[in-house]
């Protein structure tokens, strides 16, 4: 675990917003004025192929990534694109059951919809 990892890992346990790589790097810039935009990325791939990082791959255009890992499940606002946690109870793979010419090895969930702030914006213009 280098410095940058170990501060990239920091950083993300720190916020909850789901920050896309870019917003990672500018939270590490603040310890690490020096680091690389690049550095940030390649560390991000590392940490979440060893599995201490979510890497968010959710239906908007940008990564995310979630330091929180703990089971759970996320939701993305449809109109902004924010990411929040949802915990449930998660599915099992044996709740699937058999799955034609498949050996089901995991999922990914996503729930969508429109956070508050948006619902809100939305009703003041209405009104």
């Amino acid at each position: 675990m280098t410095r940058q990892r170990k501060v990239i890992m920091e950083e993300l346990q720190k916020v909850h917003n789901h920050p896309t790589a870019d917003q990672v790097y500018d939270l590490v810039r603040r310890r690490i004025p020096r680091i690389s935009l690049a550095t940030v990325y390649r560390n991000l791939d590392v940490l979440s192929e060893s599995g201490v990082i979510l890497k968010l791959e959710l239906g908007c255009a940008q990564r995310r990534y979630d330091g929180d890992m703990r089971p759970h499940y996320h939701v993305r606002c449809v109109r902004c694109g924010k990411v929040g946690d949802v915990f449930i109870p998660p599915i099992s793979v044996p709740d699937v059951g058999p799955v034609e010419h498949f050996s089901v090895e995991g999922h990914r969930v996503e729930f969508f919809g429109v956070c508050d702030e948006c619902a809100e914006r939305t009703e003041t213009h209405t009104a």
